[in-house]
């Protein structure tokens, strides 16, 4: 698939999944795609932990107050380590942020769907904090994502996106 297709075809799919098991090799594939992502400095501040034990995973889905990837044969933790390194600077949300997405378009190039959920993850509820607590991540880790990886089991729907023009220009601010 060429890649301008699958990033349009890419969308955040937050309803049930097929009870289909994930190989273990298409999660590998999955989190070498993120750990390829580019990292500020170099410090490599990302790291993931794949989750598809079911206990585990009944464990994590339990922990959100609202069905969160209640279906998810399997899921990606994705962990943060705030480093600093140019002049005092951290780009470990940077470095997070390519990680995932280049999960999420893995994932939907191996012919599975997913969501980036990070508000429920980080909010007061503090899910990221209970999933650390679980796997005993030492403290200078932060869960900051989970994805769940699966199968759809609904027709993905995607949200329509404003006009190429309305958002990119060429030479100036709307030129």
């Amino acid at each position: 698939m060429d890649f301008l297709k699958l990033a349009q075809e890419r969308v955040s799919y937050r309803g049930q999944y097929k009870n289909e098991t994930v190989p273990h090799d298409d999660l590998v594939k999955i989190m070498q795609a993120g750990l390829a992502a580019p990292s500020g400095c170099n410090q490599q501040t990302t790291s993931l932990i794949a989750v598809d034990a079911p206990e585990l995973l009944d464990r994590i889905k339990a922990m959100f107050k609202k069905p969160v990837a209640a279906t998810a044969p399997a899921m990606i933790c994705v962990l943060a380590k705030n480093t600093p390194s140019y002049r005092g600077i951290s780009y470990h949300v940077q470095d997070y942020s390519a990680a995932i997405e280049n999960m999420l378009l893995e994932i939907k190039s191996l012919g599975y769907d997913s969501c980036w959920y990070e508000g429920y993850v980080t909010n007061e509820d503090r899910v990221g904090e209970q999933i650390a607590e679980l796997f005993e991540i030492p403290d200078e880790y932060k869960v900051v994502c989970v994805l769940p990886v699966g199968i759809a089991e609904d027709e993905p729907r995607y949200a329509p996106k404003m006009d190429f023009d309305e958002r990119a220009w060429f030479n100036g601010f709307k030129k």
